[in-house]
C-alpha cells in the first residue's frame, strides 16, 4: 500500500484552498473544509453565541459527528449555558466537547474571579486560549463563525487562513452579511440566543459583555471601554490575523 504524500506547508495549503474555493458559497466551503484532505482533521469551535446556530445547523446537516468545542469559561451567562444544551440536543450534534480552564491554573492566577478587572487579556488567556489550545492538540484545522461585517481585524477575512500553532482556520461565513445570517436563522426556524432580544448582538463572558445601543457596532458591547476587541483565540504570534499570509 503506497504511503500518503506529506502535506505541503500550511501557508501553501491555505493559499491553494482559497484559490480553489474562492467563488464557492458558505455551505460548499464548509463541506470542503470537512472533507478536503489538504485541511486534515478538523473541529468546529463555537461560543453558542448570538449567531453560532447558523454554523452549528450547517454542521448538523453535513456531518453531525463533527467535533464541536465549546469553551465554558465559568463566567458565561446562564442563558448561554442553557442555550448550548438546547441547541446541541435539538440539532442532534453527537460530539460536543465542553472545555474548562485548568483548576490549578485558576487557583493560582485568578482565585477570586476578578482577573478580568485588572488584566482582561490575562483572563482570556487563562479561561479561553489555554483550554482551546490543549483541546485542539491532534487537530489540523478548526472552523470559526467570524465574518467580515463584524469589523475590526475581521474586515479582510478569507475563507481559509493560517492559525496559531500552524493550524488552518476555516471561516465559511466570512463573506456573509448580517442580513444573510438573519435570513438563514429565520428560514431554517432556528432558536435564537435569548439575550439577543435584550440588546446583546454579540455575547461573551458576562462580566465583559454589555448591551449595545441602536446604531452601535454589534461588538461594541464586548470589553467596553477597554483597548481590546478580540479574546485572543484568533491571534497568531500575539497579533490578529487580517487575511491569509502569502505562501512561504
Amino acid at each position: 500500500m503506497p504511503l500518503e504524500a506529506p502535506l505541503a506547508p500550511v501557508a501553501d495549503r491555505v493559499a491553494d484552498l482559497n484559490a480553489r474555493y474562492r467563488h464557492h458559497g458558505a455551505t460548499s466551503v464548509l463541506r470542503h473544509a470537512l472533507t478536503d484532505p489538504q485541511v486534515g482533521r478538523i473541529a468546529l469551535v463555537s461560543s453558542f453565541g448570538a449567531e453560532s446556530v447558523v454554523l452549528l445547523h450547517m454542521v448538523s446537516v453535513l456531518d453531525r459527528s463533527t467535533p464541536v468545542m465549546f469553551i465554558d469559561t465559568e463566567m458565561l451567562f446562564d442563558e448561554t449555558l442553557a442555550y448550548q444544551q438546547e441547541v446541541a440536543r435539538d440539532l442532534g450534534l453527537t460530539d460536543i466537547r465542553v472545555l474548562h480552564p485548568d483548576r490549578q491554573a485558576v487557583f493560582a492566577r485568578d482565585p477570586d474571579g476578578i482577573l478580568h478587572l485588572a488584566d482582561p487579556n490575562g483572563c482570556c488567556t487563562l479561561r479561553k486560549i489555554e483550554p482551546l489550545r490543549a483541546a485542539l492538540d491532534g487537530f489540523d484545522a478548526w472552523i470559526t463563525g467570524r465574518k467580515r461585517f463584524q469589523g475590526g481585524s475581521r474586515q479582510a477575512l478569507d475563507f481559509f487562513e493560517v492559525g496559531d500553532g500552524g493550524r488552518i482556520k476555516a471561516n465559511p461565513l466570512a463573506h456573509w452579511t448580517k442580513a444573510d445570517v438573519q435570513d438563514y436563522i429565520v428560514n431554517n426556524r432556528l432558536p435564537r440566543h435569548p439575550l439577543v432580544s435584550r440588546g446583546y448582538p454579540s455575547i461573551g463572558c458576562a462580566p465583559c459583555t454589555s448591551r449595545v445601543d441602536p446604531g452601535e457596532p454589534d461588538r461594541a458591547g464586548r470589553w467596553r471601554g477597554a483597548d481590546k476587541e478580540e479574546c485572543g483565540i484568533h491571534f497568531v504570534d500575539g497579533k490578529p490575523v487580517r487575511g491569509a499570509p502569502a505562501p512561504v
